[in-house]
This record gives structure tokens, sequence and C-alpha cells, in this order.
């Protein structure tokens, strides 16, 4: 594949990206006014040392009357998913305009556009990409920027002079650094550090936040007097400390230098070799050190390297190209330097890969008598090994941040629940003073502290008048087992205007040791043929897959055998809101007063027939729990046979359902009809159909299985779904395996999953519980240490081992021989730190650690 002047290169995850115009190779195809973006992914081999390709794809855009260039790439966040992606900007010129459209390269190869828009001038100043992706660019001395989420060109408020640096800032998002005129207010604070700079050079420094639309003071990166000569700048480390932003960043100059700013101050200089810099990158090297690529565009190349001083660590000429990234998969970073070369046009033919230090490859050496394969073998383990210890700190230094960060939230919540209380209590709650919350816990107060709480907590908490007077028909609770149901009936008009509808109980007596929010999992509940129980929080988390849609509607065996009557609570159960609870905690108590509240968001329509939400909290009314009542029975739920019917109150059924989990099982027989699965349910489960709907039936056989409610809908007579709703797994396994023994040997059963986000939740703290131990085994595994121990230990330290410590130390020979055996175990031990793996046992271990981190990503992308 030949170069051209066009081409351009992006490293990505170790892989280098060559991205190419051309025209189409088919004859047939050369008609067509198109052109075709190639990408090649090309990977560097250490057997070989050459960089071959591992991939490729295409991108065909139309090119009728206009003129198709690349404009730049570059690695930015997809604010989707949060994967960072190549970008590249295309440009398709035409007679009076200029449309650019932006790309996202996927892994599959396969090139999304992201968005387009079209201008009346070419772009030529200052051209950043950043996360979103998102494009900005300097034009009239005027910031432009457009995004993914909006598709639309906006303007910054601002004039500058040019753009030295994009990138992101921690607590401020996307962040401008740029240099405009000076803007010298007519009072200004005298002890301000920028007054002289700026008034003497007339431009300063400034930054602009493109998320928050605000400007940041640019003495925190460098001083104003920095401004006319500064060109490019790259932030290496930003962080805040005590509400200040505290930034370390290198600058090029005009006047060829390169200089260290920490926290808004110069901290070293070096002279760089060559005239003109126009852009510097920064690299962590397997030794930590830190280096930077200054890059000139009459094609030469220097490396800066930071000890205790800047200096020029080395140079090169006739570069084509320098990429930053961990080329070797050593875990560290590296420079790829491309060279020009006339004489070879193939892709990445000529380079050089360094970090000035161990690592140093070069095209057009052999490598042929370089290092022995068992030498080369330990290498390769000892860097495996390095990534892995940094990793692994990494994550330990992740979970202490996450305990400091739960313990936090645990002092949060408690303040919440009192003010949750006083608000039940229709108390005024005093707001902690910022002072008090800041002390010692970094915390930031979500209010304004103000003289008048009062008013400002009013203007923010609804009315009652907001509310309609008699919203709910009834409030009930009922015991099932170990746990308690409380159920809230919402009038119809009041149910329509509520989104995302919760029950929330609070325990009236002030315990202080506990907190008075009993913990519990609300549901809606919607009766209808199939008997539908549905969590509030429940979506559909991932595209779903191709299933037999359920027919409610159908006809099944069941309605031949039970008289058919009228479903008068198919919208009655539509608006009834549940909260589960365990039960046994409460009891503790004794005697237990609950107040119930309602949180939702109340849908409003205003006059231009938009709608507008907001978040509500209702007094639903108390309940009383007593051992006393529980012991008679008085919440019990009661299901009862009547004329080969189920008896049973509203509440009751909807009790069954709210404690319940549903299980839907897809039924295929090929060979024969289902009609033995209405038998099943009739005869030896002992089923009933409900008076109210007779779709639905309630099993009475003794044991176990009594109270579980079954739903048996036929799509034709050799396929149909069954849907159990049981208490817990141990009563589906024995109706699944009293089902087996009446169905044919031919049918098939199929679980239609529906995972909720909560059942999503646990499943991913146990797949990063188990990455964390598979990367703690693979570090310290028998296996690791096997290779050393047979070396550990001697024949003389046996001896010394077997003579008493007091007998060595009373002669001056037996302290000799008490110094050669410290020292012997100083060296056991400094050679038990540094162990080496052999290549089966890395491919075993790096095979273990990616499949624990293949199940953990995965479960991540169905939550996203």
């Amino acid at each position: 594949m030949l170069l051209g002047e066009q081409d351009q290169f992006l490293s990505y995850n170790g892989e280098v990206l060559v991205f190419q115009l051309s025209k189409p190779k088919h004859a047939e195809e050369a008609d067509d006014k198109t052109m075709n973006l190639c990408v090649r992914r090309m990977a560097f081999n250490r057997d070989t040392k050459l960089f071959v390709q591992k991939s490729c794809g295409a991108f065909s855009v139309g090119a009728s009357n206009s003129k198709i260039e690349m404009i730049c790439c570059s690695c930015t966040t997809d604010s989707r998913t949060g994967i960072i992606l190549p970008c590249i900007l295309m440009k398709k010129k035409k007679r009076n305009s200029v449309k650019y459209f932006l790309l996202l390269l996927h892994s599959s190869n396969q090139f999304e556009p992201s968005f387009n828009f079209t201008l009346d001038y070419e772009l030529k100043e200052d051209i950043r990409l950043f996360a979103g992706p998102s494009l900005l660019w300097r034009h009239a001395n005027k910031l432009f920027y457009i995004s993914s989420n909006t598709c639309v060109v906006q303007s910054a408020p601002v004039h500058l002079s040019c753009v030295v640096w994009t990138g992101e800032i921690v607590g401020e998002g996307t962040v401008v650094l740029g240099v405009r005129t000076a803007c010298l207010p007519e009072t200004e604070d005298p002890d301000r550090f920028s007054v002289s700079d700026r008034a003497v050079w007339g431009s300063e420094f400034f930054g602009y936040a493109i998320q928050s639309q605000k400007f940041l003071s640019g003495t925190c990166f460098m001083p104003h007097a920095y401004s006319r000569v500064v060109s490019s700048v790259c932030v290496c480390r930003s962080e805040r400390l005590r509400k200040q932003l505290r930034i370390s960043l290198v600058a090029i100059t005009h006047k060829n230098q390169l200089i260290w700013f920490q926290n808004g101050a110069p901290k070293g200089v070096c002279e760089l070799p060559y005239e003109n810099p126009c852009s510097v990158k920064p690299a962590l090297t397997s030794s930590s050190d830190l280096l930077f690529a200054v890059s000139f565009p009459s094609g030469n190349s220097c490396v800066v390297q930071r000890r205790d001083s800047l200096q020029v660590a080395s140079k090169w000429q006739e570069v084509k190209c320098v990429l930053v990234d961990d080329f070797i998969g050593s875990g560290r970073e590296q420079l790829l330097l491309l060279f020009k070369d006339d004489s070879n046009t193939d892709v990445l033919s000529t380079f050089k890969i360094t970090d000035l230090g161990e690592v140093n490859y070069a095209s057009g050496i052999n490598y042929k008598h370089d290092v022995p394969a068992a030498e080369g073998l330990q290498e390769n383990g000892l860097l495996t090994v390095r990534a892995l210890e940094t990793r692994l700190q990494a994550g330990w230094t992740s979970v202490r941040e996450l305990q400091q960060h739960l313990g936090l939230q645990k002092r949060v919540i408690l303040e919440s629940c009192r003010a949750l209380i006083d608000l039940v209590e229709e108390r005024t709650h005093i707001l902690p003073n910022s002072k008090e919350v800041n002390a010692g816990e970094g915390l930031v107060s979500l209010w304004d502290d103000v003289e008048d709480p009062p008013d400002s907590l009013s203007k923010e908490t609804p009315s009652a008048s907001e509310v309609p007077e008699h919203f709910t028909e009834e409030l009930w609770q009922r015991v099932v087992d170990d746990s308690l149901v409380v159920g809230v009936k919402l009038t119809e008009s009041f149910y329509l205007s509520l989104s995302d509808v919760t029950l929330s109980l609070v325990m009236d007596q002030d315990f202080s040791s506990i907190s008075p929010i009993i913990k519990c999992q609300s549901k809606i509940i919607r009766l209808n043929k199939a008997f539908s129980a549905l969590a509030v929080s429940s979506r559909q988390i991932e595209p779903p897959p191709k299933k037999m849609k359920l027919d409610l509607h159908s006809k099944n065996d069941l309605k031949k055998d039970f008289p058919k009557r009228s479903s008068r609570i198919q919208l009655d159960g539509a608006k009834t809101v549940t909260a589960v609870t365990s039960l046994s905690p409460l009891l503790a108590f004794h005697r237990v007063c609950c107040t119930v509240l309602l949180h939702a968001r109340k849908q409003s329509h205003q006059k231009d027939g938009l709608q507008q939400s907001k978040k509500i909290t209702v007094l639903c009314g108390k309940i009383l729990l007593s051992l006393e009542d529980i012991s008679n029975g008085r919440f019990s739920i009661k299901m009862l046979r009547d004329n080969s019917y189920c008896t049973g109150s509203m509440e009751d059924i909807l009790a069954v359902l709210a404690v319940s989990v549903r299980f839907s099982f897809q039924i295929v027989s090929c060979d024969c009809t289902l009609t033995p699965v209405s038998s099943w349910l009739l005869g030896e489960m002992e089923c009933t159909p409900f008076k109210e709907c007779q779709d639905n039936i309630f099993c009475h056989k003794a044991g176990n299985v009594h109270g579980t409610i079954f739903n048996w809908a036929l799509k034709n007579p050799f396929e149909g779904v069954l849907t159990i709703f049981c208490r817990n797994l141990t009563v589906l396994f024995q109706c699944l395996h009293s089902l087996s023994r009446v169905l044919p040997p031919s049918c098939s059963v199929k679980l239609l999953r529906s995972e909720s986000k909560g059942v999503l939740t646990e499943h991913l703290a146990l797949a990063l519980e188990k990455e964390m131990l598979t990367l703690k085994n693979s570090l310290f595994s028998k296996e690791t240490k096997a290779g050393n121990s047979l070396m550990w230990g001697s024949e003389y330290g046996k001896k010394i081992n077997n003579a008493p410590l007091a007998s060595l130390l009373d002669t001056e020979e037996g302290v000799w021989q008490f110094r050669k055996k410290l020292q012997k175990e100083r060296e056991e031990s400094v050679q038990s730190m540094n162990q080496t793996l052999n290549g089966a046992l890395y491919q075993k271990t790096a095979l273990k650690i990616a499949e624990a981190q293949l199940s953990s990503d995965m479960i991540v992308w169905r939550l996203a």
C-alpha cells in the first residue's frame, strides 16, 4: 500500500492506524464519482521486529463535483458509551460552500458518521477535536464549536488571538486555554498577581469551560508575561486542593524554548535545538521518566527529559510523524518515530521505537544475535508482572477511595433522613452550615447559605394545593411469609399524571443508632391477563433478541374448562403501588408505626403544548404493625376455594404478586399438542382460577408450592408460554420438575429472560470481585514461587538453623556464622522478590485475567 501526502497516522491501544484516501480499484467503480477512506491497523511484532497488518476497513464518500480531504484525526471519548474511539474530520469542498463531517471508527473497522455541518468558509486556524465527539476552531478571532449532542454550530462569547491548548480539567470538563487582549476593569484589586503583566503586555491568558460556559483565571496556568511567546501547551496534571486548581504543564515558545510551569509559576526551561517548535507530546516510560517529544515543521524532532532539570536527551531529522503509545505491550509508553524515506513507499517501512532506555527497536537492523530466547522470555514475563502490579495497585487505591466515599455517603444519608422526618412531621428543617459540613470531610453544601432558610425551603417544597385532596382510594398492608407488603391505590386522574412512582416507609420512633428509613422495594402491579408485575426502575438495557410476542388475548384450554366472566379489576390493578420490606426486623420493636410517603414526578401541560415535570412527595397515611396483630393473623392473606374458584380480596392478590418473582417459559412441542399442561395445572397442582380473572390460577397444593400463581397462554396448539409467580427458586424447581414428568419427550422449554437493573448490579459486583481475586492469585500464585524455591536454602544454612542461637553468639566464630546466615537470608529475600514467569504460565495467567475482565465489561455494557 503506497503512501500519499494526505495520509494520516494515529496511535490507538498500541496499534498504528493509517488513514488514506483513494479511488476504487475496479473499473466498474471508477465511473462512479466516489472516494474510499481506507484504514489499516498495524501492530508491532516483537519476533520479526516489523509492523504487520492486523485488519483493514473502508468507507465510501460521494465526491460528485467536490474535493474530499482529510483535515485531522484524534482519539476522543464517545459520550454515549464513554469509550475512547478514533475520530476523523473530513472536508468536502464545493463551489460556494464547504461541508465538514466527522467519522468514528469502531473496533470492527466500521466507520460511523457522527455529525456534519456546512460553512461558507474553510477551517484553517486552531482546529481541535475533543470529547463528545466535538469540534472546536477559531475564525476571525472568534471561537466556534459543535458537538454530536447538539449538531449545531455555537459561538463562545470571547475574542481571542490564538488557542494554545484544549483538554479536560478536573471539575471543569473541557477547557480551552487561549490568549486574548487584556480586559482591564476600571476598579481592580491592586493585590492581584496579574495586574502588572496584563497592563504591560496588553494580553492575557484565559481559560473557557465549554460545558459550564464560564471563564477561568489564566494565572493558574502561567503568568500573562508569556502570552506573547507561547505557541503550544500540554497540560500534564490537574487537581483540586482545598478548592484551588493546581496545574502542571509544559509550553513551547517562539523563542525555541520548552518551559515547565507548576501552579502558574515557571520551574524550569530548556533550549531547543531547532527553530519554530509546533507541538509537544508527553510520554511516561518504563523507568517512570517523563519525556516530552517536540516536533518542528522542518521535519526535525527532539526529546526533552525531565529529571533534576530539563535537558534535550535525543534529536532526529527527516521525521514524518511522532506517535506515543505502548507499541510493544510492556505496560508503559514508548515513542514511535516514522522517518521520511523516498526509496521505500511502503507503510511503516522506516521507523524507530524507543523510550531512551531499555527499549530500542529500529527498522533495517538484524536482531538474530540480540538476546537468547530464554532471556527474552524472562524479560517478557518481568514486564508483564510489572504491568499487573501497577494495575493491582491502582485497583487497591480505588478500593480505599470507595471506602472513604461510602463512609461519607452514610453520613449524608443520615442527614437526609433527618430532613425527611422533619418534612413528614411538618417541621422546618434547619440546613447544616457549610462550614460545619465541610469540616474534615470535603463536603460541599447543596444549598446556598441564606439568612431566611424557611422562606427558601418553602419555595422548593410543593404546596398541598398542588396535589389533589383525594388522590388515594385506599392504604392497606398484608403479611406474606416473612415480608410486609404496603399498598397505595391511586385515583385514575392522579395516576395518569405521574411517573417514576415509588413508596417510602419512615418509622415514627426516633432511634439514634439506626436509620429511620426502612429499606423496601417498590413495584407497580399491573393486573391483566398475564399478571405482569413490573418494578418501577426496570428498563430495557440492551437490544432485545427476536422472541415470540405474547398473545395474551388468544384462546387456550383453560377457558374451555372454566366459565367465562368479565375481568372487572383489569384497570383498577394498574393504579396500585406497593412496597415490600422484611418483616422480622420490624417485629423486634414489638410495635411500630410507619409513615407512608409517595415519591413521583408530576407531569403538567403548558400552554405551548410542552410537558413539564417536577418531583413531589405526598403523605399517604400511617400504618401500625404489632406482634399481636401478626399472631392473630389480622393481615394474613386468605385464598380459599369456593365452587371451583379461588376467593381472595384484591389486596391479597396484589400482595402475593408483590413478593413473587416472575418467570416465563416458552414451551414448544413438535409431535403432539400441549393439552397435558392444562391437565397438569388442574389435576396435580390443584389450581383454581380467580373469580375476577379466570386466565390466572392459584395453586392450592399442600407444601412449598402452595400460593404459586400460574398463567398458561397458548399461541397455537403446539406452542405456548407458561408464566410462574413463585416465592423463591426452590418452588420454581419443584414446579418445573413436576411439569417435566407430564410433558412429551420432544418438548423444548426455554426461559424468556428479563433481567432487572438491580440483578445486573449484583452480578457486576460479583464480577468485579472475581476480577480482583484473579489478579491477586495470578501475581502471588504458588506456581510463580516454585521456580525459585529450589534455589533457596542450603546445607550450610540448615546447620546454622540447627545450632542454638545463644551458643553462636558466645564466641567470635559464632558471631561471624550468624552474620553469614543473616546475609544469606537477605539474598534469598531479594531473590524471592525478583520472580519470573515462563511462557506457558504467562499465557495461562493472561487468559484468566482477560476472561474475568470480559465478564465484568459485558455486564457494564448491559447496564449502560
